[in-house]
């Protein structure tokens, strides 16, 4: 079975799906951006099991319940600030998805949301970190053999534009 693969355009806190993932900082603690809204959204719970997981380190990823969101658990990863390209900053993102990824499917997880990682304050270009999500989801898709339905959540027009015409593009060869 193949994951459907959609782009859209809404308040990732608002989605009924298994999980949504957080663009997290290295605190885990709640931030601005996407990390503030699902922390606003989920409650003071989400911060007390967050407190437990002792941070995390770029490129990696760890499991929360969401709490009061619909979805069922957040995945935060902390995404690269960009650097000019100079720092690793692609593949440290692509490690975002890929172990995100390992978690949806370590916890037989069957839908999955993620936002544009590090394009807000964290400054990657949006057109880069497009083609960086849509090629390692798709890398990463058919392992999780469980998975159904992947969405990448997008905050802007220019956001969901960039992922759709790479996803288009990767899509038709």
């Amino acid at each position: 079975m193949s994951a459907r693969i959609e782009v859209i355009e809404t308040d990732i806190t608002r989605l009924k799906i298994d999980a949504i993932v957080n663009a997290a900082n290295r605190s885990l603690l709640g931030g601005g951006g996407v990390d503030g809204a699902i922390h606003r959204a989920a409650g003071p719970e989400l911060l007390e099991e967050c407190r437990k997981l002792c941070g995390c380190n770029t490129g990696e990823a760890k499991i929360t319940r969401g709490y009061r969101l619909p979805a069922r658990y957040v995945i935060h990863t902390v995404g690269p600030v960009w650097r000019g390209g100079v720092r690793n900053e692609e593949k440290l993102l692509a490690d975002c998805y890929r172990n995100s990824m390992k978690l949806v499917k370590k916890y037989r997880l069957k839908s999955v949301a993620f936002p544009a990682i590090s394009t807000g304050a964290y400054g990657f270009p949006s057109d880069k970190a497009a083609e960086i999500a849509v090629r390692t989801i798709l890398e990463e898709v058919d392992i999780a053999d469980m998975v159904q339905l992947v969405i990448f959540c997008c905050c802007n027009s220019e956001c969901r534009k960039y992922h759709e015409k790479v996803l288009e593009k990767l899509r038709n060869g």
